[in-house]
């Protein structure tokens, strides 16, 4: 459903393969241990540290606290590969107990973040901060082109260390990042069909690639379901009319007093069940408190739609225009 966004990486040596999702809202790199007894756990890969030449046992628990619940685990550090490139001694964390049922769902194995330093839990140092300390990369960027579309063989592409010029068009435009913690920006509003009709004297956003939709405070995106003519179901999604598609508002987010626009195409998620179509909004109510405000989140919703750039050695966020997507209707 275009909800989850994750690659291959290896750990140990010899090398044991996990699925991660590449999570600029979070900065510890974690996968389900050997010895962990939760339910999630049993439908993964687990990591069997004592078939591995070159772990280092941490031995300092640490939990991570996520919208679902608690997830406890042991740190190590271990050899990481990702492509073509290996990172010594990398901090990761073995999770022991995975709460709920959202990783037992979830596609994926572990997480790996790429936030800032000073999001990571116990001193751990993130992924993206051991690559640029072991000096593997031409400069500390990384960039995501992530598909949204009927190409599910090709997800996308997360490029570490660079660019890739031929996956948006126009130019890059850049935006500094407000706090160092999350990948976290100003947006001066929010726009519907030209309007400003939210986030009317500026707010904060994150970019995050591991959150699925475009989340803002509640009455916000009560606001915004009220103008795209959307209901509420049973399970808390927002459903509208998908006879109505071609009628809906563009929704732009001004960020450096530039638009980025969202068509309804791209804002709306359709599925089928049982033969017939359902339109679910893109949009989702989250109220998260910071010392900054209440942040948005722009999620893989946002980030399908433009080339998303983040740059450590300049501590700012560029977007482009997505080259080449195809249409998803």
């Amino acid at each position: 459903m275009n909800a989850q966004y994750y690659g291959v990486v290896s750990i140990g040596t010899p090398p044991q393969k996990f699925t991660v999702v590449f999570d600029t809202g979070s900065s510890n790199f974690w996968v389900p241990s050997a010895y962990c007894i939760s339910e999630a756990c049993r439908i993964h890969e687990k990591f069997k540290s004592f078939l591995s030449l070159s772990y280092e046992h941490g031995g300092q628990p640490f939990s991570l606290q996520y919208g679902t619940g608690q997830l406890l685990g042991i740190a190590g550090k271990e050899t990481l590969r990702i492509s073509n490139i290996s990172i010594h001694g990398q901090d990761f964390g073995e999770s022991i107990f995975e709460p709920g049922m959202t990783f037992a769902l979830a596609h994926f194995d572990g997480v790996l973040g790429l936030g800032y330093p000073s999001l990571a839990v116990g001193n751990a140092l993130p992924v993206f901060d051991s690559i640029i300390k072991q000096r593997l990369v031409e400069e500390p960027v990384f960039s995501f082109h992530l598909n949204r579309g009927d190409d599910a063989e090709h997800g996308g592409e997360l490029i570490l260390g660079g660019i890739d010029h031929s996956l948006y068009k126009g130019s890059i435009h850049w935006v500094p990042v407000t706090v160092k913690s999350y990948w976290q920006i100003h947006v001066n509003n929010v726009k519907i069909q030209g309007r400003v009709a939210l986030c009317t004297h500026g707010c904060e956003a994150i970019v995050d690639s591991g959150t699925s939709l475009i989340t803002g405070p509640s009455l916000q995106i009560r606001r915004l379901h009220a103008y795209i003519g959307a209901s509420p179901t049973r399970t808390g999604e927002f459903v509208v009319d998908c006879r109505r598609l071609s009628s809906l508002p563009h929704i732009s987010f001004t960020i450096g007093h530039r638009e980025y626009m969202l068509t309804a195409k791209d804002y709306i998620i359709k599925e089928t069940t049982d033969d017939k179509p359902l339109c679910i909004s893109g949009f989702q109510a989250l109220d998260i408190l910071t010392h900054s405000g209440e942040l948005w989140i722009l999620g893989d919703v946002f980030m399908s739609v433009f080339y998303c750039v983040f740059d450590r050695g300049n501590d700012r966020v560029g977007f482009a225009k997505n080259a080449h997507r195809r249409e998803h209707y």
